[in-house]
């Protein structure tokens, strides 16, 4: 859109809304004309007016086989089918079963897969925009002929395992391989195959992005959280994390943070929480303690 006139070079410019046109106050000079209104002209107080007076579909996404594009044969309306004839009847509804069914393989393999997807997120409680990008990344797999070969649950798990990295949302393989109810070396393999043939490249997983979620329900206080993110960030300085499990060394850290704060929780109950063994939590703590010279402090401190 225009922000001054052409002719003039004057910015005091009026939109005329009944005809539709932008005009210049100090020459007169017609900018724009023929306008389109793309604001709503009716209004809607509750979610039953809204769904009788819109005129559009659902958003494009791709949890859906046919991205919501396609329509669909609903419900309403059915006591009325009673007054047709029974034969006319009977075509409605065969009519409305040919209607769901899917033509291709490749259609019905989206369909399955992608309400395996909604299973498992909602089973580890993942939000929608991991839901899209995890679908997407499904999606290239069938395209590229990833899935041939391999089955369709590792995949899913594989590609939903992928988005959350992609998006720094902090899930363990271990928690992505039991909701999907995959082995783990299964979806690690599948991860390593589909990142690698699709080009998706991925930053190592942070511990520190496992510390709010590890904290929260170990139900630590925000100061303790701090505490350990700032053990981490020193440890990152003298390069004590590179080469080992990001949940162990999380898990170590809120070890120490929460002696340190005299929030003390057990090394078995850090571990059941992050889903690695106490000798693994004892391993890293003893690395951070001594490499960071807080010996003395968690000596203190536990005293």
């Amino acid at each position: 859109m225009a922000d001054k006139c052409p002719e003039c070079g004057s910015q005091n410019l009026s939109t005329d809304s009944r005809r539709a046109e932008k005009t210049c106050i100090k020459c007169g000079l017609v900018l724009e004309e023929r306008q389109i209104d793309t604001t709503q002209e009716w209004r809607a107080f509750d979610y039953e007016q809204k769904q009788k007076r819109d005129r559009t579909g659902s958003f494009l996404t791709y949890t859906r086989h046919d991205k919501g594009l396609s329509t669909s044969i609903g419900d309403q309306g059915y006591s009325d089918l009673y007054k047709l004839a029974p034969s006319k009847r009977a075509a409605f509804y065969r009519l409305k079963r040919w209607h769901r069914q899917v033509s291709t393989a490749t259609e019905r393999n989206l369909r399955y897969a992608l309400s395996e997807l909604d299973r498992i997120s909602s089973a580890i409680g993942l939000p929608k925009n991991i839901r899209e990008t995890t679908a997407l990344i499904y999606r290239k797999a069938v395209t590229r002929g990833l899935v041939r070969g391999r089955s369709m649950e590792s995949v899913v798990a594989a590609a939903l395992y992928a988005a959350c990295r992609k998006h720094n949302v902090p899930r363990t393989l271990d928690e992505i391989a039991e909701g999907s109810g995959v082995k783990k070396r299964e979806v690690g393999r599948t991860y390593r195959f589909i990142t690698r043939e699709l080009g998706i490249k991925l930053l190592p997983t942070s511990p520190i992005d496992y510390i709010s979620r590890f904290s929260s329900e170990l139900k630590l206080s925000p100061k303790t959280q701090e505490r350990a993110i700032a053990i981490l960030k020193s440890a990152q300085g003298k390069d004590l994390i590179s080469g080992r499990g990001p949940t162990g060394v999380a898990a170590a850290s809120i070890y120490v943070a929460s002696t340190l704060e005299s929030e003390k929780r057990t090394q078995r109950e850090v571990a059941e929480v992050a889903g690695v063994t106490e000798v693994t939590i004892r391993n890293r703590y003893k690395e951070l303690i001594e490499e960071l010279g807080i010996e003395d402090k968690m000596a203190e401190a536990a005293a």
